[in-house]
């Protein structure tokens, strides 16, 4: 006779009504995945236990105000929950440097260290996520021609030619993108780090 499996969903609705052991169902069903990735990246036991248990109480605490609605998606947004925790643990010992910003920032420095241990590679890869948001944000000519440029490494000439446009159209195009994710940056209050 097969045994049903209980959906993480379901737990969910069952802890969110009242059934507490549903969620140490949850945290059983997930300890080892989640406690493995935030030491993959800390490589430290107590400061992973100290993060597991940071991210089970904001997981509460959201579950709690019935804030919760990414229905289905639990481990995913769990783990979101304990990146973020790696990354605030990181920021609080001041180990991640920031950039002024002034005349002579560019953005896309950020994305450029080849060689990066594994805190700097998490940092990294939430940078990269961070500036593709913001990108997302950019009117559509500017954001075509950022994209063009600065991921698929096409000169201002091949830029000009694929969007028929003139040179000087591709390059204030792409002045005015940075200029603009500039303005996100500062309006948003974000922390882009190397």
């Amino acid at each position: 006779m097969k045994k049903s499996i209980v959906t993480d969903a379901s737990l969910v609705s069952a802890y969110m009504q009242g059934n507490e052991s549903a969620l140490g169902d949850l945290i059983t069903r997930h300890k080892q995945r989640i406690y493995s990735f935030i030491y993959s990246k800390v490589f430290d036991r107590d400061v992973a236990e100290d993060i597991f248990q940071d991210t089970f109480i904001k997981v509460i605490r959201t579950l709690k105000r019935g804030a919760y609605n990414e229905e289905g998606k639990f481990l995913p947004w769990v783990m979101r929950i304990a990146h973020n925790l790696v990354i605030d643990h990181f920021r609080k010992g001041n180990r991640m440097p920031k950039f002024e910003n002034n005349d002579d920032f560019n953005i896309f420095s950020v994305l450029s260290d080849g060689s990066l241990n594994a805190e700097k590679r998490l940092i990294k890869c939430q940078v990269e996520d961070d500036v593709r948001r913001l990108i997302q944000e950019l009117p559509e000519d500017q954001k075509e021609v950022l994209i063009m440029r600065m991921y698929k490494d096409m000169s201002f000439k091949e830029i000009s030619e694929q969007t028929g446009v003139s040179i000087n159209t591709a390059l204030g195009r792409m002045r005015y993108a940075l200029i603009n994710l500039r303005k996100v940056i500062d309006k948003h209050n974000i922390i882009l780090t190397n």
